[in-house]
Order: structure tokens, then sequence, then C-alpha cells
């Protein structure tokens, strides 16, 4: 198969183990520890997936130990086996996420980004991919746009910047929950500036440039992956006519 639906079936493979690991839970555990186990089993069921359809690969991933060798590899796959795991330790939470991306260098280019990439929401039994991502249409009509910000790290420049486009803040947890909310049309844009990791937006961000929408830095820069030092700590992600008046919001209320 394609590396689109490669990490498409993978991704919902680890969801599909990650609704289970939820419901078998024992009662003793706590959110955090049950978080750390879903963390923990997700990612070796990805590393194992990997190792079997795409040996020659290097992997970045959230949960494992880092590697040099990845700078020099020319396919990297970039990996959050559960975004959110926070949520996911909390009943009736479904804004968590599995992020599965590819990083490619071009022949003859230093670099050329992410080529493939998926993010399950295995508690809305939701999988989307780069390759068949569609933006649907806002649901926002004649009132401002629905801004995602995190619930624990919200943007010091938010309240600002959506008093400027007349916009309206909303909490939601993990990065993946939040990138796929824009797409469904559920919200317009989600700021983020509290720190991030290339595992946090790099699948978000792949599927949500192959649908069309806006990505980038908060300056309005690119966004670049596999990096000596993963740590990419904002993001901008929108519809693509809001793009221009937030980064100017933003820019204003730095």
């Amino acid at each position: 198969m394609n590396d689109s639906r490669l990490a498409a079936q993978i991704a919902e493979e680890a969801g599909q183990l990650l609704l289970q690991v939820r419901a078998e839970a024992p009662a003793h555990l706590t959110p955090k520890q049950l978080g750390q186990r879903g963390d923990k089993l997700a990612n070796e069921m990805l590393l194992r997936r990997l190792a079997q359809l795409r040996p020659d690969d290097a992997v970045l991933s959230e949960e494992s130990a880092d590697s040099p060798q990845r700078l020099s590899s020319d396919r990297v796959w970039i990996i959050d086996p559960l975004d959110g795991s926070r949520e996911f330790g909390l009943p009736d939470h479904d804004d968590w996420a599995v992020h599965v991306a590819l990083w490619q260098r071009s022949a003859g280019t230093e670099r050329a980004g992410i080529t493939a990439a998926a993010v399950a929401q295995p508690a809305l039994g939701a999988v989307y991919a780069d390759d068949d991502a569609v933006l649907a249409g806002s649901g926002a009509a004649g009132s401002g746009p629905r801004i995602l910000v995190s619930a624990s790290r919200p943007p010091v420049f938010a309240a600002a910047m959506a008093q400027a486009v007349g916009g309206e803040l909303v909490t939601m947890g993990s990065a993946g929950a939040k990138a796929m909310a824009v797409l469904r049309g559920d919200a317009e844009a989600y700021v983020h500036a509290g720190g991030q990791w290339e595992w946090d937006s790099a699948a978000p961000v792949g599927v949500v440039l192959a649908a069309g929408l806006h990505a980038s830095r908060v300056d309005g820069s690119p966004l670049r992956y596999n990096e000596a030092h993963p740590y990419l700590p904002d993001l901008l992600i929108c519809r693509p006519e809001l793009a221009q008046p937030l980064l100017s919001a933003i820019a204003a209320a730095g």
C-alpha cells in the first residue's frame, strides 16, 4: 500500500488498541496512569508495524528515545501514539488522537516536508488522511470565527487576537482533535503558542494542508520537520481566508 494508506491503517489500528486499553482499564488506575499505559502500548504497536512494513525508514516518536541517525535519513515517520493523554485518561472525553506522518527529503533539495499523514480520532470512529482530506463548510455563517485553543495552555495573546477578528475562543484537548475540528467545519481556526514538539503537529498539518487549509507558525513562517531539535512551539491552522487577519492580529497582540 502507499504511504498515505499505511499511515491511515496503522493510526486506526493504534486507535482500536487504545479503545480496548480504555475499556479494560483496572479501576485502580489514575487518569495519568491510564494515559501512560495507552502511550506505551500504542507506541509499541506503531513501531512494530513500521518495522514490518517500512523497515528501512527512520522513526521519531514522542515515546521513544531520539536518534541522530534520522537526520541523515530520506524518510522519517513522525508519530504521536496518543496525543491528548490527559483527555484519554478522563471518562467521556473524545478529544484525543493518534498521529502518524511521513517526512521525506526530495532529491536535489534540502527537504520536502510531510508527504503522508493520518490522524485517527478513535472515540469518534474517524480517521483523516492526507489523500482523502476534504475541508467541510464552515458552520459559523453570520458570526465571528470560532478559534480553538488549549484548555491548559492558551496563548497569552489569545484574547486580544480573538477580539481583533471578532472571534470566540473555544477550549479543546489534543492538537490533532483541534486541527480535525477545523477540517470538519466545527471551528474556523486553531492557535497554539504554549510549547509543542514535531510529533504534536506533523500529522495534523499534513492532513489539513492537503485539504487546502492554512498551516504555519504564528509569525507566518513555515513549519519545518525532522530538525535536529524537534521542538516546534507554536502553530496556526485556519481556513485560508482567515490566515492574514489572524496573523496580523497575533502580530499586533504580541
